[in-house]
């Protein structure tokens, strides 16, 4: 009998050795997690405030944490919510992401964003007025309904506008040459330059006007 009762205070003690282990590891285990997860968290709260920047986009200035490999289209769609900008490639080729910094067209997929602090940036919800009007090349879109699938659609805008401040009447040709930097996956390429086109005429109205 007294064998028996040593073993099973044996057993017993084996359980609660083991219950104790594993209820000590989890213990440490919650700690050492808790303690990395606020160590990381000050990190990403330094980190964030030395990334803080003021862009002035359509106008307005926006402040947003940005890391300094982040490029502007990334910040514009992901951090400011404008998701006009279209990324296509990525890679600076379709041209879909193109934007306006100081009336200058550029792809801003392949812009820093913190290159654009003192600058302008104009994306294509900038380009109707306050009270909603639209600029004369979007309604040029409309009057001669010139896309497909429209994805492209702002970056063709964004390029045209740009395109226009240098060269306000352009032939069909010399248009075409300079919105040469836009891809359409659609290929429509001819109804488009049609649309740019009544976008150029419906601009020198409105400047005569």
């Amino acid at each position: 009998m007294g064998n028996t009762g040593d073993k099973e205070q044996n057993k017993l003690s084996r359980r609660d050795l083991i219950k104790g282990v594993i209820a000590g590891g989890a213990a440490v285990s919650s700690a050492s997690y808790l303690f990395r997860a606020s160590t990381l968290l000050g990190q990403a709260t330094r980190g964030a405030g030395e990334r803080l920047l003021t862009i002035n986009v359509n106008g307005q200035l926006r402040r947003a944490d940005v890391m300094r490999q982040e490029t502007l289209a990334w910040t514009l769609r992901h951090k400011l919510g404008l998701t006009g900008t279209k990324l296509g490639c990525d890679r600076a080729e379709c041209g879909s992401c193109t934007v306006l910094i100081d009336d200058v067209p550029y792809y801003a997929c392949s812009v820093l964003t913190h290159t654009v602090r003192e600058r302008k940036v104009l994306t294509v919800e900038g380009l109707a007025s306050p009270e909603g009007k639209l600029h004369p090349v979007q309604q040029g879109v409309i009057d001669e309904q010139g896309f497909q699938c429209a994805f492209c659609m702002p970056g063709f805008l964004m390029a045209s506008v740009g395109f226009l401040k240098t060269n306000p009447n352009p032939t069909r040709s010399e248009l075409a040459q300079g919105l040469s930097g836009n891809l359409c996956r659609c290929q429509d390429y001819d109804k488009i330059l049609t649309a740019m086109m009544r976008g150029a005429a419906n601009m020198r109205e409105a400047s005569r006007a």
